[in-house]
């Protein structure tokens, strides 16, 4: 299955969620600065683990960092 994230396709299996999603990308979620759009719409982090992914959704990816 392919999706759009920030950007670039990947090639997912299906079924996916967005918890698994950004697992296998190597993201870091345990301490919280990561906001997740699916096609344009905000994903609550409590909802991470349920939000199935379509093939050709846009994922987008947002890393909280300090600094101005």
């Amino acid at each position: 299955m392919k999706f759009i994230v920030n950007g670039e396709e990947h090639t997912f299996e299906s079924g996916m969620t967005v918890q698994d999603l950004l697992d296998s990308l190597d993201y870091p979620t345990q301490n919280g600065g990561l906001a997740v759009a699916v096609n344009d719409e905000v994903v609550a982090q409590q909802q991470w683990p349920s939000c199935k992914l379509s093939g050709n959704d846009r994922v987008e990816i947002i890393h909280a960092t300090q600094g101005g």
